[in-house]
């Protein structure tokens, strides 16, 4: 491309500072250094995590920073030292790397990557310590090493997935997170079972993918438990079978949905990131065998337990991008999709541009969306 090897001026929302809204700004993107690939973005999506740094962490170390970690785009360049991709590959960017060398990226029995600790230097910031962003001379931070929310982003090789190039990347740019994280968080974490009975605490778009990984592995009974009514009926295309709004009694959730399976659920996947619901998913499994999932992002608060709750036999986990190694799980899901068994499109419930981020923004908020969908073209 006639933009190889050069500085791309391009439009990006920027978040310059926490609990403010975002800049739709011009900013310049570097070419990509060793290892690192240019991607022009064509769609993203809006994810409750880029509200929860924007809103809820406020750290000041932070910002400025380009948000977005859920889209899907084309590779427009790469650097020195990239063979896996090339110009006009579609991709995914990742928000968790594979390195595919570690000790980790070795072992069937993680998806974490020691590189991609590594990379992201400073945890606070939820940013690696450099980026290929600046904007009016000042540096802007990498949101998890990604930063969907730019028509142009530089990502490390080790964090792009390379997809099916019939993909349509208006709707698989879903899978860079958050339907990889619920689904994957049922059917990799907690290894949901046949004929089982499931808890789903939160039916955003995560909670969703959580029912719809639940049925995936032939659970039986699907309880969805939400404050809002209005999300039931979407909640059963996916799956759920039952719902309980929390509001609606004056006991302990936990309480009451032991009392509708006699002992408690098979497996609850937490899918709100408050600490209090975490609580409650773990105290409403059954004695003995019940597993806990742990799908909700948050770090502001320390969880309290009672320990009899796991020496009674009870299993608390805890499940980043739902199991999935990034590089080789996304491009199959990819195709699970493209074969018509595995929903998507289901979910974006507005299509909007990047100069309406913030409208998307309020929307998210309010709690009228799954999905908003960005489209750059």
């Amino acid at each position: 491309m006639a933009t190889a090897g050069k500085v791309i001026k391009c439009k990006a929302a920027v978040a310059w500072e926490p609990n403010k809204p975002l800049v739709i700004e011009e900013i310049e993107v570097a070419p990509p250094e060793a290892n690192e690939i240019r991607i022009k973005i064509v769609a993203t999506a809006l994810c409750h995590t880029d509200l929860y740094h924007l809103l809820e962490s406020m750290q000041p170390q932070g910002f400025p920073t380009v948000l977005g970690h859920e889209g899907a785009g084309i590779v427009e360049s790469v650097g020195p030292g990239v063979s896996e991709y090339q110009q006009g590959d579609k991709v995914i960017p990742l928000f968790i790397s594979q390195c595919r060398q570690c000790h980790f990226c070795k072992s069937p029995r993680s998806n974490q990557c020691v590189k991609a600790w590594a990379g992201i230097a400073r945890h606070d910031a939820m940013a690696p310590p450099t980026s290929r962003f600046t904007c009016k001379g000042k540096e802007l931070l990498q949101f998890v090493g990604t930063s969907t929310f730019s028509e142009y982003t530089v990502v490390n090789e080790m964090a792009v997935a390379k997809i099916d190039p019939m993909a349509p990347l208006d709707k698989v740019c879903l899978l860079g997170c958050g339907i990889c994280t619920g689904y994957g968080a049922a059917v990799n974490t907690a290894k949901v079972e046949p004929g089982s009975t499931c808890a789903v605490f939160g039916l955003g778009a995560v909670g969703m993918a959580a029912v719809m990984g639940c049925k995936a592995a032939g659970a039986k009974r699907i309880i969805g438990i939400d404050i809002n009514p209005e999300k039931f009926e979407k909640a059963k295309v996916f799956g759920a079978t039952d719902f309980v709004n929390p509001k609606d009694h004056d006991k302990p959730i936990s309480q009451v949905l032991i009392e509708m399976t006699k002992w408690g659920v098979d497996f609850s996947l937490e899918c709100v990131g408050n600490v209090s619901v975490m609580r409650s998913a773990l105290e409403s499994c059954v004695q003995g065998y019940g597993v806990s999932v742990i799908v909700g992002w948050t770090d502001l608060r320390d969880i309290a337990i009672r320990p009899n709750q796991l020496i009674s036999g009870r299993t608390w986990k805890g499940s980043t991008f739902g199991g999935f190694k990034g590089r080789d799980a996304v491009p199959q899901m990819v195709k699970v999709y493209m074969d018509k068994k595995l929903m998507l499109d289901e979910f974006i419930t507005h299509h909007m541009t990047l100069d309406q981020i913030n409208d998307a923004i309020e929307l998210m908020k309010q709690k009228q969306c799954l999905r908003e969908c960005e489209c750059f073209i």
